[in-house]
């Protein structure tokens, strides 16, 4: 007999219920955005009722393509400190804000620019992909930067005589490294949210829900990607759920993804990857922005993202390569 859940799964069915009227805090987010001429822009990891009120919600790099394209004055960025700076990196001239300064990413955190700097100098010759989750400090010392969505691509476009460092983080380099068969440096960092999920506790969630296929991000460890039926970017997710015949999905990321998913694909049920000790995965970080903050950062023009002139201009080129080989 299987083991039992310690607690209920966190379940978004077709039967949640339509969305409820905005509230006054969104109605007046709308009113600010139009005052300002600003683009919200959301992560698919952002709380469902910031995802509401965002002109786009995306993976890193559909947002990459919008922040890169749009004739706002203000950019408003929904996530954590990387990707509010990849908005600024692209568009030097524009006003970027951030709801919460202190949004930041443990992935990012493993790969500080002055230790990668020292790397490539005990090390010359490397081709440095970096994933997008890295401080603009790193993106200016790398050759190329990546996402999840398209990072087997961008390692494709590699010469192959040239030997890759893949930074920061190793579980989504060793993926990468197994589906294009590069040998690869793998930087030993890793997102805090995606190795707490483990074999254990998503084989006692099958055993609840067999039919369910396991779709989970390649920033999860090794053993968890062999037990998934896809594993893929959070853009691929939602597409991998609308195309399979399945009506009820394992979604093995971070949880503010079942709020897309839900919207996104009406009627089918998501079901929450859980970890040993929670239903589900939040990332503390994303977390940090909420409805009231993205209302004060409009109303205040703050806080806004500030990047010396040379770290952007030599973060810009890779950045620009990644867009270029992604098209």
């Amino acid at each position: 007999m299987p083991e039992l859940l310690d607690y209920e799964p966190v379940v978004i069915s077709p039967s949640a219920g339509e969305e409820t009227p905005l509230t006054p805090v969104q109605e007046e987010i709308l009113e600010l955005k139009k005052q300002r001429n600003a683009l919200i822009i959301a992560h698919n990891y952002q709380i469902g009722p910031i995802q509401r009120i965002a002109d786009f919600v995306g993976d890193s790099l559909g947002l990459s393509y919008k922040a890169a394209e749009t004739d706002a004055n203000v950019i408003l960025f929904c996530g954590v400190h990387f990707m509010a700076e990849t908005a600024k990196i692209v568009n030097p001239g524009k006003t970027v804000l951030l709801p919460d300064m202190d949004a930041g990413c443990s992935l990012s955190d493993s790969c500080p620019p002055h230790q990668l700097a020292e790397y490539k100098k005990k090390n010359p010759g490397l081709y440095v992909v970096a994933y997008i989750n890295c401080s603009a400090g790193v993106k200016a010392l790398s050759d190329v930067i990546c996402t999840s969505g398209n990072a087997v691509r961008i390692v494709e476009n590699i010469p192959k005589d040239r030997e890759i460092l893949f930074v920061p983080d190793q579980n989504l380099g060793q993926w990468v490294a197994a589906r294009t068969g590069r040998k690869m440096r793998l930087w030993p960092g890793s997102c805090y949210v995606h190795i707490l999920f483990t074999v254990r506790t998503l084989e006692k969630l099958k055993s609840r829900y067999p039919d369910a296929p396991i779709v989970a991000h390649p920033e999860c460890t090794e053993a968890v990607r062999d037990m998934a039926d896809e594993v893929c970017s959070t853009e691929k997710m939602v597409g991998f759920a609308r195309d399979n015949p399945a009506e009820r999905f394992i979604v093995v990321t971070e949880s503010g993804m079942l709020n897309r998913l839900h919207r996104e694909v009406p009627g089918k049920t998501f079901i929450a990857g859980p970890t040993e000790n929670c239903a589900c995965n939040d990332c503390r970080f994303m977390k940090m922005n909420t409805i009231e903050k993205v209302r004060d950062a409009l109303r205040n023009m703050g806080p806004e993202i500030q990047l010396p002139e040379d770290i952007r201009h030599d973060a810009y080129e890779p950045i620009k390569r990644m867009l270029d080989w992604s098209r």
